[in-house]
């Protein structure tokens, strides 16, 4: 027998001609023959061809087609001058009606069934190991001598006739320091998977236990390591399953077929397209990738809405990717809860301003854009205010549909708690992100205050135990949106708050938000947050990961989400039915303050055309 070393420096065609003669130990071609692709084997019967093609083309992440043979060929002249694919896999498996029935080395026996079937090569992510190792990255399952883990995940692959399966993954532990450097080496290897399509907690895929893969072997990982995820060509084994086919034949997971092709066919990618990876959760751990244009383009819009027009310092409160890495998580929920409402009017009746609500709908109109979920929560005495502007964006066109109106009280010590999760249980809950825009903030001392520290509690109902308790259950995510520092979720800066804000020491919110998004005036954080989302679905590197690799890409939809920008005109009739029903301005003493020599409150106009 051979043994493993110096197998990964064998040319392709001595390896297969190794594998054909039975001489190796080995259980799997990780590592073997670097920097040549390899293949997953699918063959199946002729009828089936066709659709197992258009399967391909539809979840071209985990199955990306190198080679379909003609019935009964047992060669692939554009991989292999030589192959013979009835032989030259480590070790193949047998499928009758779905189930897997047996493993053998050789094909030969059943030459005659495959006379009328047909041979799929789908690219494998052991062919981008050499280029992942060549930026310093260790492959463990390499390192500790042993098959890549693969794991079945609850992600659906689109379906084409009777070929309905779930994705399959492989996970490669990568040092967090090096995550954007693995994204990198293999985003522009498309035919072995291109870049990863989840990064983090397996939870979030469906994956219960790291420990015990579906296939191939358990890798430990290092201290340090993050769980890297990349699509896999054993999706195509759980194809097989699902058609149930009376005779199919596959590649045994990680025994694949060594092609004569090099991988050396890589593109060289603009700096506009090289992908970012941003960490957007820590409890699940998750991070999200984006292409370094779309990211620039959402730092401009930071820069943009964090014109001061008052001079109020607010500055100082900024940080930097907050906009950034809140629509980037944003984007990937499914439930948003948006809260506004500051009733700095204490003596008027209604007591809101009319900075707030239109930042509200105008991210409640992108996330609806989106085919997300989305609702919004106010105090119990301003519930019917709400509902006529909501109905009133309705029939102006600023939103699909209604957005519930919810309210919040609080009865019992767990009264958040059973508020966002189902039964109260924090492992079911209905959110994924909570926002607030300009929604009164709780201060250290338990009180409201508005800007002139006007205790103004007595007018808030307490939203605030809802971004509370979203810090104690994993999967919630909170953004706090404000310009002063007496918002909820500016207790993320209010130690910055207290020193560069006026009446700051007593004003400043006391509770966090996960991400704190600063503007010169707060519905220019709404108006930025609907923009951004907007770039990220449009950006190819976003969707894809979004997508997981599957289905096809959501560009199309592109005119929809445009329909749902905020514009200069639905600004004009969202603040004209404020007025309505007798919402004033907040920003009373700003009046004679001037943006880019345009009276302050001609600056949403501006601003929003410049967002755009």
């Amino acid at each position: 027998m051979i043994l493993t070393g110096g197998l990964k420096s064998l040319l392709p065609h001595v390896l297969r001609r190794i594998i054909r003669c039975n001489r190796l130990s080995i259980s799997n071609t990780s590592g073997m023959a670097e920097g040549y692709k390899q293949a997953n084997v699918i063959i199946l019967h002729k009828s089936l061809a066709d659709d197992f093609e258009k399967f391909c083309c539809a979840n071209n992440g985990p199955l990306p087609l190198l080679y379909r043979s003609k019935p009964g060929d047992w060669k692939c002249p554009s991989l292999s001058s030589d192959a013979d694919i009835r032989t030259d896999c480590l070790q193949y498996r047998i499928y009758e009606h779905g189930a897997c029935t047996g493993t053998v080395k050789s094909l030969k026996e059943y030459s005659e069934q495959l006379k009328d079937m047909v041979t799929f090569y789908l690219g494998c992510s052991f062919s981008f190991e050499k280029a992942v190792q060549n930026t310093g990255i260790p492959i463990r399952n390499v390192e500790q001598k042993c098959n890549v883990s693969m794991y079945k995940t609850a992600v659906p692959c689109y379906t084409i006739s009777t070929f309905c399966c779930n994705l399959v993954v492989t996970m490669r532990p990568i040092p967090e320091n090096k995550l954007e450097s693995a994204v990198l080496a293999t985003s522009e290897l498309k035919e072995a998977h291109g870049a990863p399509i989840h990064i983090g907690d397996p939870g979030l895929l469906g994956i219960k236990d790291l420990s015990k893969p579906d296939y191939g072997d358990s890798v430990h990982l290092h201290p340090g390591d993050i769980p890297v995820f990349w699509a896999c060509g054993v999706t195509g084994i759980e194809a097989v399953i699902s058609c149930g086919a009376p005779l199919a034949f596959t590649h045994s997971p990680g025994c694949m077929f060594v092609t004569d092709v090099k991988n050396d066919n890589v593109t060289e990618i603009s700096s506009k397209e090289v992908p970012q990876v941003h960490c957007i959760s820590q409890d699940p751990l998750h991070y999200s990738l984006v292409s370094a244009e779309a990211a620039q383009k959402i730092k401009t819009l930071e820069t943009l809405i964090g014109i001061d027009p008052g001079d109020r310092g607010i500055i100082h409160l900024c940080h930097q990717d907050e906009l950034l890495k809140a629509c980037l998580s944003l984007s990937h929920g499914q439930s948003v809860l948006i809260t506004t409402g500051f009733p700095t009017h204490f003596t008027y009746e209604p007591p809101e301003e009319n900075d707030g609500p239109p930042g509200a709908l105008a991210i409640a109109a992108m996330l609806q854009a989106l085919e997300k979920q989305v609702a919004i929560v106010t105090d119990q005495r301003a519930m019917n205010l709400n509902k006529k502007i909501i109905e009133e964006a309705v029939q102006l066109g600023i939103l699909k549909r209604p957005v519930p109106i919810l309210s919040y009280q609080r009865e019992s010590a767990d009264s958040a708690l059973k508020f966002l999760c189902e039964n109260g249980n924090p492992a079911r809950p209905r959110f994924d992100h909570l926002v607030a825009i300009e929604r009164a903030g709780m201060a250290a001392d338990g009180n409201y205050y508005n800007a002139r520290k006007f205790n103004i509690k007595h007018l808030v109902d307490p939203i605030d135990d809802l971004f509370l308790a979203a810090q104690t259950i994993p999967g919630i995510t909170t953004t706090g949106v404000g310009d002063g520092g007496n918002e909820l979720g500016m207790g993320k800066v209010k130690d910055a708050v207290k020193k560069h804000i006026r009446n700051g020491d007593v004003i400043a919110c006391d509770v966090e938000a996960d991400f704190t998004i600063v503007a010169g005036v707060s519905n220019w954080g709404g108006y930025a947050i609907a923009c951004a989302l907007y770039i990220l679905n449009t950006c190819e590197i976003h969707d894809r990961y979004l997508r997981k690799a599957v289905g096809f890409p959501q560009l199309s939809k592109r005119m929809v989400w445009l329909s749902a920008l905020p514009s200069v005109a639905k600004e004009e009739k969202l603040l004209k039915t404020l007025v309505k029903y007798g919402v004033r301005s907040g920003k009373t003493a700003s009046l004679e303050m001037e943006v880019d020599g345009l009276p302050f409150y001609d600056t949403h106009s501006l601003m929003i055309e410049k967002l755009l």
